[in-house]
């Protein structure tokens, strides 16, 4: 499956999530995701991001390969990745997924006297903000590389593209 479309699987999962194992186990499974895209991107990405690609699927890693987490039903999501479409489109999800998943961790850890709990959500927290670094810098990795390509290329502002200097207000120099 498409990584974009695994994405927004685990993003409708998260908002679902109705309790804290729940939102545990969502948060496992973006990680697990992520280290997915990155050790896809690694093999098969653009050359600009393979490094930090095989950084990202060895973030939150202890050492070894994934071990299955106790509450994740259904399987993992991210063993379904087949493909990565539009790197840059699926980097940003990924992006935006895991800062999701940080907020529902850090909505856990204060509503937990567990010590235990905190302290995973703390790790959890961690390595999702970990994850988002590596994604950003592949996305300026990407964005560096496309500026390389067309130097002088027009570039879209927020209202179109760009041409020239400004006209001053009213026609007045």
């Amino acid at each position: 499956m498409e990584a974009e479309r695994l994405i927004e699987a685990g993003r409708r999962a998260l908002a679902d999530s109705a309790d804290v194992p729940a939102v545990m186990a969502e948060a496992w499974q973006a990680q697990v995701l992520a280290r997915a895209v990155g050790g896809h991107l690694a093999r098969c990405g653009p050359a600009d991001v393979r490094t930090e690609a095989g950084e990202l699927s060895d973030t939150g890693a202890p050492g070894g390969p994934v071990s299955e987490h106790p509450v994740v039903a259904g399987g993992v999501r991210a063993s379904q990745l087949t493909a990565v479409t539009d790197v840059a489109a699926a980097l940003a999800a990924l992006a935006h997924y895991l800062g999701e998943v940080g907020i529902a961790l850090v909505g856990v850890a204060c509503g937990t006297d567990e010590e235990g709990l905190y302290w995973q959500c703390i790790e959890a927290i961690d390595a999702a903000d970990e994850s988002v670094d590596r994604v950003h810098g592949m996305l300026r990795r990407l964005a560096e590389h496309e500026r390389e390509r067309d130097p002088g290329g027009e570039r879209d502002g927020p209202y179109g593209v760009i041409r020239g200097p400004a006209d001053p207000v009213g026609g007045r120099p």
